[in-house]
C-alpha cells in the first residue's frame, strides 16, 4: 500500500548533504511535554532572527510535511522569499527532534499545542503560518484551535496571544480518505497508458513508483537533494497518511472566532487534486479564503517554479494587504457598510 504524502523511492538511509544557505541562521531546541508527564525536545532553525519582531514584515512559520518528513526540504523558503524571517522546525519524530517510540506521544492535537508552545517560547508575537502538504492540515488545526479557545482576546496586536495574521495550505488535502483514494485513480491512470493488449500491466512496480513521481509529486527529472534527503531520513514511528488515515477537516463552532485570511495552492498536476481542496472552503470560517493553481506544477511547486512560488506567497504575506483586508471585513460585519 501507499501512503500519499511519502510515496518516493528513495534508499532508507542516504549521505547526501544539504547545501549550505547563504543566509544566516539561528539553532536551537525547546521542550514540550505530554499529559503522561513525557518531555521531548524539538529542534527549531530561524532565518535572518532580525527580522523576528519585524512591524513591516511578520516572520513566517513554516509547518512541514508527512507526518514526519523533516523540514530541510522547505530551506528553498528562504531563498524565493528572500526578507523574512522564517522559522522552521522539526515536529515530534522526525529531523533533529526527539523521536519517541510510543505511539500515543503523536496526534496531530498534539502538534497543535506543540506549535502554541514553539511560538510562545521564542517570543513570537505576530507571524504567518505557511504549512506544506500534512503541514497544512496542521496550520489549519491550529487556527481553529485558537479561533475556538474563549481565553484568548482575539487577533489584534494588543493581546498577548501570538496573532496569525495569514497562512498558506500548499498542497494540503481537506480528507486523508479522499486524498487516498485520489492517489489510487491517479496510479490507475499511469497503469492504463502503459498496459499492453490484454490489459495486463506492462511496467514494472519500481517504475511505476517513478512515473507517478515525475507526473505528479515532483516534475524534475532528477529528485532535488534537499527534497530526497527529507524522505529518506523520516521518521518511522508515525508517518504518512496511515498515521492520520481518518482526518477530515470540519469547520469551527458557530460562536468561534473569524479564522484568518488564507490562500490554497496546488500545482495542475498535485495528486492533492482541485477535488481534493474544494472542502477547504466550508472547513474556513472566514471569507477571505482564495485558492491559486500554478501551471505545469505538482506537489512539490517550492522546487519546480520556485520564482513563480516566491512571488505568490510574498505578495500574499504583505502585511499591508491583511490589513486592508481586515479592515474591510470589520466594516462590513460591524459598521455595515460595504453592503450592497
Amino acid at each position: 500500500t501507499h501512503a500519499a504524502f511519502t510515496n518516493i523511492i528513495v534508499p532508507k538511509t542516504s549521505s547526501l548533504s544539504l547545501k549550505a544557505t547563504a543566509s544566516s541562521a539561528n539553532e536551537g531546541c525547546i521542550q514540550v511535554s505530554r499529559p503522561d508527564g513525557s518531555e521531548h525536545q524539538l529542534s527549531y532553525r530561524i532565518v535572518r532572527t532580525m527580522s523576528l519582531s519585524s512591524a513591516q514584515a511578520a516572520p513566517i512559520v513554516a509547518l512541514h510535511g508527512g507526518p514526519s518528513v523533516p523540514s530541510n526540504y522547505l530551506y528553498p523558503l528562504e531563498d524565493v522569499i528572500p526578507y523574512r524571517s522564517i522559522v522552521f522546525y522539526d515536529q515530534l519524530g522526525c529531523g533533529k527532534s526527539d523521536e519517541p517510540k510510543d505511539i500515543n506521544q503523536y496526534s496531530i492535537q498534539n502538534s497543535v499545542e506543540d506549535l502554541k508552545v514553539l511560538l510562545k517560547k521564542l517570543g513570537i508575537r505576530r507571524f504567518h503560518l505557511y504549512g506544506q502538504s500534512y503541514g497544512g492540515i496542521l496550520a489549519f488545526e491550529y487556527m481553529k484551535s485558537v479561533a475556538a479557545d474563549k481565553t484568548v482576546g482575539g487577533n489584534n496586536d494588543n493581546d498577548d496571544y501570538p496573532v496569525c495574521l495569514s497562512a498558506i495550505l500548499s498542497s494540503a488535502p481537506s480528507s486523508v480518505p479522499q486524498i487516498e483514494g485520489e492517489f489510487v485513480r491517479l496510479l490507475d491512470e499511469l497503469k492504463k497508458t502503459h498496459a499492453k493488449d490484454d490489459g495486463k500491466q506492462d511496467i514494472s512496480d519500481e517504475d511505476l513508483d517513478d512515473l507517478f513521481r515525475t507526473t505528479h509529486q515532483c516534475r524534475i527529472p532528477e529528485m532535488p537533494p534537499m527534497l530526497k534527503d527529507a524522505y529518506a531520513n523520516a521518521g518511522s514511528v508515525w508517518r504518512g497518511t496511515d498515521a492520520i488515515k481518518d482526518y477530515v477537516a470540519t469547520a469551527p463552532n458557530e460562536d468561534a472566532r473569524t479564522m484568518p485570511s488564507s490562500l490554497i495552492m496546488r500545482g495542475e498536476f498535485d495528486f492533492v487534486s482541485e477535488e481534493c481542496i474544494e472542502a477547504w472552503k466550508s472547513a474556513f470560517n472566514t471569507k477571505f479564503l482564495r485558492y491559486k493553481t500554478m501551471k505545469g506544477c505538482s506537489h512539490h511547486a517550492l522546487f519546480e517554479d520556485g520564482v513563480t512560488y516566491g512571488e505568490l506567497t510574498a505578495t500574499f504575506y504583505c502585511d499591508k494587504f491583511m490589513r486592508e483586508k481586515q479592515l474591510f471585513e470589520y466594516c462590513h460585519r460591524y459598521l455595515g457598510i460595504f453592503q450592497h
